[in-house]
């Protein structure tokens, strides 16, 4: 057996001793489940320590003195830390995390309590109109907010690729200005499945302006480090639903050095505690297994569909074209990230989808709250994750390819 192809077995044989920790997918082995881009499963660590958490611990978080509630304070501020340790932050005494729901409410808290208190009449922001809705309408609302105020901002659109679906790096220089103040951006796009390179927009603003980053594509699925050498950003935005953890929890990481302090407004409530556990446990998961090996588990099966895909000429992959069939050949920044998007010339993707499910596979077929986009941009999107296999991919192909 030569080095590579024994390489290829011990991946595999990785992935399917991953794969049996998920109790939703091995009851199913008739389906493909592909829309972990909207919501993973849950691995039976994570199932165990909410159970555990349930029926040994649960009460409320900075309340009581009793040992239960002091059991549950301890696990929300031990999983700050974990959520600071898994986004390798260089200095977790000066940052802070704070939980939410998910992406959405996190980005609407930095919006409404943070954003709200740095700009001044006349400065600009530069966010996203074609990524998730998510990252554009809180900062239009911060707009709206700041107006009632009589506080003027300035919203620019950050310049697109229209064919890669990344940002235009090189018209950077064209809308970034002496009064812009803030920029939100998202890591992975949720559409088109690429790194945004968010890099160059640091080295377009300067070492001064606030980034904050919608991660929710890319916290749980690839290594994220806020390392300055990494991710220069100041806010780092996710939802634990997609990383792993159950619904209704995500969190916000702020670095608090640029701005005022990141502090969350208005009385605190119970925090969703269950929810909590279930990010700790699912991070601990993560941790274990290593998202450098997720990541290139599922970029090699993102490649091994798009290079089936477009051989196929009913079909048009969205985003980057040079992205399509190298696989690891590529550099790291252009790769596509267990996202892949597409159309079929003669099918509306609202059908393909339902055609797709009568054959057991189960993806995400609309507009994927795409901002702008309207139900004549629907589009059909394969998402990936840990537990998805080669063999579901390959069958995927065979009924893609029927409809050619």
């Amino acid at each position: 057996m030569s080095v590579e192809s024994a390489r290829r077995a011990e991946s595999v044989g990785w992935q399917r001793e991953l794969r049996e920790q998920f109790p939703i997918i091995t009851a199913h082995p008739e389906l493909a489940y592909f829309d972990s881009a909207a919501t993973s499963q849950k691995p039976r660590a994570v199932l165990d320590a909410v159970h555990a958490y349930l029926t040994t611990a649960n009460a409320n978080a900075g309340r009581g003195t009793y040992p239960w509630a002091n059991r549950t304070t301890e696990l929300v501020e031990r999983t700050r830390q974990r959520v600071k340790e898994f986004l390798a932050d260089p200095e977790p005494r000066r940052s802070a995390v704070h939980f939410t729901s998910g992406t959405t409410e996190g980005l609407r808290t930095v919006a409404r309590d943070w954003l709200t208190r740095y700009l001044t009449d006349g400065d600009e922001i530069l966010v996203p109109f074609a990524d998730h809705r998510a990252n554009l309408d809180p900062w239009l609302e911060a707009q709206r907010l700041l107006a009632d105020r009589g506080i003027g901002i300035g919203v620019r659109a950050l310049p697109y690729q229209t064919r890669s679906g990344d940002y235009d790096h090189r018209a950077l220089d064209d809308v970034v200005g002496p009064r812009t103040r803030f920029v939100a951006a998202t890591h992975v796009h949720h559409v088109y499945g690429g790194d945004m390179n968010v890099h160059r927009i640091r080295a377009a603003v300067g070492p001064d302006v606030p980034i904050c980053l919608d991660a929710a594509q890319s916290v749980g699925h690839l290594p994220v480090s806020v390392a300055e050498s990494a991710l220069d950003v100041d806010f780092v935005v996710f939802s634990g639903h997609k990383a792993l953890a159950l619904p209704g929890t995500g969190a916000v990481w702020a670095r608090n050095a640029r701005g005022p302090v990141f502090e969350p407004g208005g009385w605190q409530g119970t925090p969703n505690t269950v929810g909590i556990a279930s990010l700790e446990a699912a991070l601990d998961w993560l941790g274990a297994v290593g998202t450098d090996r997720v990541a290139r588990w599922t970029g090699a099966l993102t490649a091994r569909l798009t290079e089936g895909l477009r051989h196929l000429t009913s079909y048009e992959i969205l985003g980057c074209q040079s992205s399509l069939g190298a696989g690891s050949a590529l550099p790291a920044a252009q790769r596509r990230h267990g996202i892949v998007t597409f159309r079929h010339h003669g099918i509306p993707s609202d059908d393909l989808g339902f055609i797709l499910f009568s054959y057991g596979f189960m993806v995400r077929a609309d507009s994927l709250c795409q901002a702008g986009a309207t139900a004549k941009d629907g589009s059909v999107r394969v998402s990936l994750h840990v537990y998805n296999t080669e063999a579901e991919i390959d069958r995927l192909l065979l009924v893609l390819a029927s409809l050619d």
